[in-house]
């Protein structure tokens, strides 16, 4: 009990775990990756595992800390949100309940896991009666949007997240409602910056899938390039002043665009940080 077990959700954009497990894999005392046993999202859809990746993660797991759990997460009788939400439960089981429960999607990759690894183990007293001391851990989106010819558009402002817990109550997605502690970290979000193909599979597939207008938010999209990014505004899927504007950054792949990001200034402020948390613990001293 109290290590660091890190979940990934395994899916039809599989691939991207080649990115999304080495920044964690040090710092982990274990690795569970969730798959659909009948390779089925959770919208119903099929997909498909070519075994090259499995030889991959064979060979990259040389401290052998990875597992994969396989089971049954969809139910035709549930939305898409809530089969991920029982997919997480479930994957959250597996890894025990007493150690701190981070759960990654394939798209995500943390700038400074072993930062935030640290900072859980400071706060190891929440681990001692999970139940009574139920908290979730949040830390900051970078979102990408869509690659350019030379560079990438992401998301100028960062947004929270929540990743980590001590008690898996999940209610929408990785949120339990429960207090949220804000932690200074970064996590690069290959969120929109894939193809159309892929964009119309996410947004078929998620938990989200029943609140996305596909079409109107892909019409905005094509039309966006490095050149014009400018000119829009209030581009997310959902409520679309969330995301008020883009930035550029130079970089063909995911290295060298982290190389190119300049996170001391996409960090959120210190002050930022202590009025959110504050706000927390105020509003839950008094529920």
């Amino acid at each position: 009990m109290k290590e660091i077990q890190v979940g990934f959700l395994m899916s039809y954009d599989y691939k991207l775990l080649k990115n999304s497990i080495p920044p964690v894999y040090n710092e982990a005392d274990g690795i569970t990756i969730a798959l659909d046993e009948n390779l089925t999202t959770w919208s119903g859809e099929k997909f498909e595992v070519d075994e090259v990746f499995f030889a991959w993660l064979n060979s990259f797991d040389t401290e052998k800390k990875i597992n994969i759990y396989r089971d049954n997460f969809y139910d035709s009788g549930l939305n898409a949100m809530q089969n991920e939400v029982k997919e997480r439960k479930m994957l959250a089981s597996k890894m025990g309940i007493g150690n701190w429960l981070i759960q990654l999607d394939s798209d995500e990759y943390f700038i400074d896991f072993k930062g935030f690894t640290e900072a859980l183990k400071r706060n190891h007293k929440f681990l001692e009666n999970p139940e009574k001391n139920q908290i979730q851990i949040a830390a900051y989106y970078i979102n990408l949007y869509k690659y350019t010819e030379e560079g990438v558009l992401y998301v100028s402002k960062p947004r929270n997240q929540k990743f980590a817990t001590n008690y898996p109550e999940y209610v929408n997605g990785r949120n339990t409602k429960n207090q949220v502690l804000y932690l200074p970290f970064l996590v690069l979000h290959e969120c929109l910056s894939r193809s159309e193909q892929e964009i119309r599979m996410k947004f078929s597939n998620w938990g989200h899938s029943h609140q996305v207008n596909a079409e109107k938010f892909l019409e905005k999209w094509r039309s966006i390039n490095q050149y014009n990014y400018k000119e829009f505004k209030n581009l997310f899927y959902l409520e679309p002043e969330k995301w008020k504007e883009l930035s550029y950054a130079r970089g063909t792949n995911v290295a060298e665009i982290s190389k190119n990001l300049d996170y001391s200034k996409l960090m959120p402020s210190k002050m930022h940080l202590a009025f959110k948390n504050t706000e927390e613990r105020i509003k839950f001293f008094f529920r």
